[in-house]
């Protein structure tokens, strides 16, 4: 492979760097000085700094990690949405793609000084705990929450070897995120002006984030590298489908008409979930206060704008 050059800025490798994070990501850590490289899936746009590499190929990752030998590393790869078909590539890919990544980060010849692991909150499961931080028992209740939390479990063999942080982000959003997500595909059918939208559970609440401010977040642990902690990223507070509703509705001028698709309804579906970021400001300090209603009109106004 070709060798990329070196530079004397200090060097971060973003696995998944072409996904919806890594793009927000990699403006933080290159308005902080660092050099950013990244992993990409066959078929996504590759380059100088930007190579092809899959996770569950032990080899190939070694490869990249011996010619960018970084300074810090941010593990965002990985299969993220929780309505996957396939559990045996979930397993595959976010908990063997993971070791695979941590033993060849072992043998690099640079040791990281940060290796921040992204996991989910889905690892809490449903618990009548509010707000839910850190100490409250995990109780995954899909393949993609135990998959995250198997990962997490067995990072813990490298805790000696490497300054591992783990984030626990709840739900978050932004400009970018694939329709595939609820609140993407709610913004995307009122920016094309449709008048009725299928939607799945209605009762659900969410802690929900700005995509901006988790990326904020995570170059902020990257920096400061609590090894061996756990830190949930969440806002500390609750919206409901129709509040989202309420929202882009008021900004697009419309109210969209809502039915109910039982396909879409997942019957293990978490009902509630709101975090505690208390231990997460504690280490790290303020974080880019942006409400839900600022960042869907930000998604709404940038839909219209690239249509």
């Amino acid at each position: 492979m070709n060798t990329a050059p070196r530079s004397e800025a200090p060097r971060a490798l973003i696995t998944g760097l072409r996904g919806f994070t890594g793009a927000y990501l990699a403006r933080e850590l290159t308005q902080s000085g660092y050099r950013v490289f990244g992993t990409a899936h066959a078929g996504e746009r590759v380059g100088q700094d930007v190579f092809e590499a899959d996770l569950c190929d032990r080899a190939r990752l070694g490869e990249v990690i011996r010619d960018v030998q970084p300074n810090v590393v941010a593990h965002l790869a990985g299969i993220a949405f929780v309505g996957h078909g396939d559990a045996n590539a979930i397993y595959n890919v976010n908990l063997l793609g993971t070791r695979n990544l941590l033993s060849e980060l072992a043998e690099s010849p640079v040791v990281p000084s940060a290796v921040l692991l992204a996991s989910s909150a889905q690892v809490y499961g449903t618990t009548a705990v509010e707000p839910i931080d850190e100490s409250v028992p995990t109780v995954p209740q899909n393949d993609y929450a135990v998959s995250k939390l198997a990962m997490e479990q067995m990072a813990r063999l490298w805790f000696d070897r490497l300054p591992i942080v783990i984030a626990r982000p709840f739900n978050y959003t932004g400009f970018g995120q694939s329709v595939e997500f609820l609140l993407p595909k709610i913004v995307s059918h009122f920016a094309a002006g449709l008048r009725e939208i299928e939607l799945g559970n209605l009762d659900v609440e969410r802690d929900f984030s700005d995509v901006r401010m988790v990326a904020a977040a995570y170059r902020r642990l990257i920096e400061l590298a609590p090894a061996g902690e756990v830190f949930n990223i969440c806002s500390g507070t609750a919206a409901s489908l129709s509040d989202v509703l309420e929202i882009v509705s008021r900004r697009a001028g419309y109210e969209i008409g809502v039915r109910v698709n039982p396909a879409f309804v997942r019957a293990n579906d978490v009902k509630r979930q709101v975090g505690s970021c208390r231990k997460l400001i504690d280490a790290i300090g303020g974080l880019p206060d942006i409400s839900l209603a600022e960042t869907l009109t930000w998604m709404y106004e940038a839909d219209l704008a690239a249509r």
